[in-house]
């Protein structure tokens, strides 16, 4: 029996027995539809462009329903020009008022086929949870459309309405906003299993398209921890985006997206190593600055300059945490200024560029007095940059170190594993922990990192812990022995480049570690899975994104441009609907851009569900039989009369 006090509270939203007794009839009710789709996308390090085509066209899916619904009555070449339309209706409409001699009929045409694909889409929803995704702009209209009957005393209406919404000239904005209610349905649930940012030209992009999406959650990657410590204005975080956002020539997102001055370090740059060619810190050329296109010299001197910053505070904060265990990472101190030679890993190796004016070789952590205060021009500019601050906000509460929703693990990179597939024990506060406990620690240490008192030590300590998670040893977001930055920059032996995966991804490859992982979690092995992200999926060279006998999807294919190489092909999307989990496998989205008519991602069933999923049999159905037991103790209440009814 739900406890009295509650049920009283209760009362207030349901005052009599009717009200209980209709509000029960309508939790029931829902259970009892299909689940909504659920997707869930990783490593999409800053690849606007690709990942907001992939969303808006649900991965392929809203063209599998258009041909489902017209196959056999509409000819191809207009099956691809209305999925176009409802991916990108601006740019849809207009080419085709070029296009149509009679734009007028063309866009009544469209209207009548976009009201099928949505009837089609939205079926599986109660009126009033799309009445809740419709456009405030046009919601009675559409709502109308949606469920206008085929009676001849309603088929002149449904006419009717058609033809005015173009006699007044407001087809094209009615088509965008009917357009967007299509692609709200398609995806009921976004899962992000980390790395929006880095690499690619426009994370912040990203970023804001998430914050306006209707149902998000994200996991953590190892590229999204040290910006959350850069906008709480961590100095080694701040150094540490700048040199990856550097790397990539990524000037746009950090001046024209998060307002950050970048004028200082090209000042100090160009100062200091304005005749030195950097020729190892030529940034890779993969996306053209729009906003400010940047030369590429300047672009590599600017780069090793925050890159030896990095550096230095890098071995500042190691030496403050030394139960980080990473005192071989503190690189500068082992270089001899006199052979030019460096120790790495216990062997020496001769270093390819010897011009480090900053570096004081009887003191090479310490800032020049110059070095420091542009570290605090810069850390200042990352700390007011508004949209920076509420992109912080969006990923600490929607975000996490995992998730487990509707019976799938998600996160990102990996569970700290022994050889012999026990679990590692890692130290965080002086407690060894491993597996669940472990990652939950991790989950308070970054809230500290955000939301302790400001210039606490603990405070302090948590916001290096940021920078640890992005590169440790035992990190779950990392999961390799060391980030090789430094080595890539100065060492040309190959041998020290080299970055050893933890156990757990060759583990993770067998049914009976995956099945442990789950248990762990509190979860069933026969009706589990484990999705990840993090590490590239490279089918050239027989690798699988579904491991552990069907128990793990690693979704890390390569959206990114960075990795096509590597992959061949443009990234996975996993999707969940109430009948089965698929794997869409995509094609690059330079060649999609080039041929939209050639855009189909290559969909692979991977598990059909026994039955079809409903809503009571998700989360949110645990929630709603919850909510449903308690009406029914306020309906035994009402009845025995240990609470009055109301407003009968």
């Amino acid at each position: 029996m739900t406890d009295l006090h509650y049920l009283q509270l209760l009362a207030r939203s349901y005052p009599n027995a009717l009200a209980a007794s209709v509000e029960i009839t309508n939790l029931e009710a829902i259970c009892c539809l299909p689940k909504g789709t659920e997707y869930f996308f990783s490593d999409l390090h800053g690849e606007y462009e690709a990942f907001r085509y992939l969303l808006a066209s649900a991965s392929g899916v809203i063209r599998e329903k258009i041909k489902a619904l017209f196959g056999r009555s509409v000819p191809v070449a207009e099956r691809e020009e209305l999925a176009t339309l409802i991916y990108d209706p601006d740019g849809c409409l207009t080419k085709a008022e070029v296009d149509h001699l009679d734009f007028d009929e063309w866009c009544r045409v469209s209207i009548y086929r976009l009201v099928l694909v949505c009837r089609t889409v939205s079926s599986k929803y109660t009126r009033s949870k799309v009445r809740k995704k419709i456009p405030k702009s046009f919601s009675y209209i559409i709502d109308e459309l949606l469920h206008a009957d085929t009676e001849e005393n309603k088929e002149r209406y449904y006419e009717e309405i058609i033809d005015s919404i173009v006699a007044t000239g407001m087809a094209k904005p009615f088509i965008g906003q009917f357009c967007a209610l299509i692609r709200a349905c398609c995806v009921d649930m976004l899962h992000i299993i980390g790395d929006i940012y880095d690499r690619g030209p426009r994370s912040d992009l990203i970023l804001e398209e998430l914050c306006h999406f209707h149902d998000v959650d994200i996991e953590w990657g190892n590229h999204d921890i040290p910006w959350i410590g850069a906008a709480l204005g961590n100095p080694l975080c701040v150094a540490s985006v700048l040199r990856r956002a550097m790397s990539y020539n990524n000037f746009d997102m950090l001046e024209e997206g998060y307002g950050i001055n970048l004028r200082p370090l090209s000042m100090f740059a160009a100062q200091v190593y304005g005749n030195d060619p950097c020729e190892h810190f030529q940034p890779h050329l993969l996306d053209q600055n729009i906003y400010d296109p940047v030369n590429t010299t300047l672009a590599a001197q600017m780069h090793k300059a925050i890159a030896i910053l990095e550096f230095k505070l890098e071995g500042q904060v190691l030496k403050r945490h030394p139960e980080y265990g990473m005192e071989s990472r503190i690189l500068l101190p082992r270089i001899n200024f006199e052979d030019w030679t460096v120790e790495v890993d216990g062997a020496r190796y001769a270093m390819n560029d010897q011009n480090l004016p900053t570096v004081d070789p009887k003191d090479p952590l310490k800032l020049t007095d110059e070095e420091q205060g542009l570290m605090n021009q810069l850390v200042a500019s990352f700390q007011y940059s508004h949209l920076l601050k509420k992109h912080l906000q969006f990923l600490m509460t929607h975000g996490s170190m995992y998730k487990i929703v509707n019976g799938n693990l998600l996160f990102h990179g990996c569970i700290p594993m022994k050889p012999d597939g026990s679990f590692e024990d890692v130290v965080v506060d002086g407690k060894p922990l491993h597996g669940r406990a472990y990652l939950d620690a991790l989950n308070a240490k970054v809230h500290t990192a955000v939301y302790a008192p400001a210039g606490s030590k603990q405070r302090a300590d948590a916001q290096d812990y940021l920078w640890y998670l992005w590169c440790g040893p035992k990190s779950p977001l990392f999961g390799k022995s060391k980030a090789s930055a430094f080595e890539r920059y100065f060492v040309d032996d190959p041998a020290t480049h080299v970055e050893i995966y933890d156990s757990y991804y060759a583990l993770s490859e067998h049914r009976e570690t995956c099945e442990m992982l789950l248990r762990e979690f509190g979860l069933n092995p026969k009706r589990a899975h484990i999705v990840n992200g993090h590490v590239p999926v490279k089918e050239r060279i027989g690798q699988s994104p579904i491991r552990g006998d069907g128990l793990l999807f690693v979704i890390d294919g390569g959206i990114s441009k960075a990795y096509q190489k590597q992959t061949g092909f443009g990234g996975y999307t996993l999707i969940y609907n109430s009948h089965h989990l698929a794997l869409a496998k995509h094609k690059p989205y330079g060649r999609i851009r080039e041929n939209l008519g050639d855009s189909a991602p290559e969909v692979r069933i991977v598990e059909v569900m026994p039955n079809r999923v409903l809503v009571g049999d998700t989360d949110t159905g645990a929630k709603l039989r919850e909510q449903i037991e308690a009406l029914e103790d306020l309906l035994t209440a009402y009845r025995a009369g240990s609470i009055q009814e109301q407003n009968l």
